[in-house]
């Protein structure tokens, strides 16, 4: 982690994807060179969890095409999925219902690994569809 990370200045990065399972491995790795290059090595590991379960579920419940973003302000890292599946998603209460579950397990991994998370309806080149995001501090 950069010693002022902090102060670091603001940027964003978008990676757009096709529905396609290879591009949760582009976006994963993607995100671990950006990490890198900027320094935050400190939070590869856990980025990369949330980013793997936030693209994997825009490519695996949707049929459009879906887009990761990344960006740093003000010692905060946020990772989002944009995809064209406008239903809310819905992760389970406790961490505890995942073993009885068939889907969820995902978010509830996303819910238990960062500090906040959120989501909201977004329309994209006349698409509808959710912006899914978390955020992870820096330490």
């Amino acid at each position: 982690m950069p010693e002022n990370a902090e102060k670091c200045e603001p940027w964003e990065y978008s990676l757009y994807i096709p529905n396609d399972p290879r591009a949760v491995t582009v976006s994963r790795r993607t995100l671990r060179l950006i990490l890198t290059m900027h320094g935050l090595i400190g939070l590869v590991d856990t980025a990369e969890l949330l980013a793997t379960e936030l693209v994997s579920n825009a490519v695996r419940h949707t049929k459009g095409p879906a887009a990761l973003r990344v960006s740093w302000s003000a010692g905060v890292l946020r990772i989002g999925a944009w995809d064209t599946d406008p239903e809310p998603p819905e992760p389970p209460e406790r961490l505890e219902e995942v073993h009885e579950l068939e889907d969820g397990r995902g978010l509830a991994l996303v819910r238990s690994c960062s500090d906040l998370w959120g989501w909201q309806p977004l329309s994209r080149h006349g698409s509808r569809g959710k912006y899914i995001w978390c955020q992870l501090a820096a330490v």
